[in-house]
């Protein structure tokens, strides 16, 4: 840990920070501490693996009764230059046999997240994991984050947000059910038009 700090305090240092004031005397080892923090989702999540047997018992409705969990915070970091991106997601499924507990949906959310990665793949990795935990009648995912490369740096926006969907199963099928997904989450307004 300590050569690592060295590293930092070298580059801070050659970025222009006096690393030698009482207030950034320690700022190497905050910087580390920070980023072991933001990036644990690499550590796996023991608390993920329980599920629960589904409530229906039969019937229509059983293939098109939505759990929808949202919105959840997220904060993540850009796997493009290592920089914060923050946003909201939301995650529906239909159940079939088991369920998971609606915790559980923010805490996979996050194991995702707290990674160097990008936007599209938390998506992706979110729903191929409800997917085969669950094996539901089908997974939707909504994200929207703000990415600080993108106004800190390079075409500097203001106010970007970025949409990302993902959908599995049902709802790849059925624009009915990602209308009442959208619906749901509150999210209506952003549904794409017909094509």
């Amino acid at each position: 840990m300590r050569q690592f700090e060295e590293y930092v305090k070298e580059i801070f240092a050659a970025f222009g920070m006096d690393p030698d004031t009482p207030a950034t005397r320690d700022t190497p080892r905050r910087f580390l501490q920070a980023m072991f923090d933001s990036t644990d989702g690499y550590e796996g999540d023991p608390k993920l693996i329980t599920v629960f047997d589904t409530e229906c018992r039969g019937g229509p409705d059983c293939r098109l009764s939505q759990v929808v969990e949202g919105p959840i915070q997220f904060f993540s970091l850009c796997e493009h230059h290592a920089l914060p991106f923050y946003g909201r997601a939301y995650v529906g499924y239909i159940a079939h046999e088991q369920i998971i507990g609606l915790s559980k949906l923010t805490r996979l959310v996050r194991l995702f997240a707290k990674r160097f990665t990008v936007q599209e793949r938390i998506g992706q990795q979110i729903a191929d994991s409800l997917d085969a935990m669950l094996h539901p009648h089908g997974v939707a995912v909504y994200l929207d984050a703000h990415h600080l490369c993108t106004q800190m740096r390079g075409v500097r926006e203001t106010a970007p947000l970025t949409r990302t969907t993902f959908w599995r199963g049902n709802y790849e099928s059925d624009p009915a059910l990602r209308t009442e997904f959208y619906v749901a989450c509150g999210l209506h307004r952003f549904e794409p038009g017909p094509r």
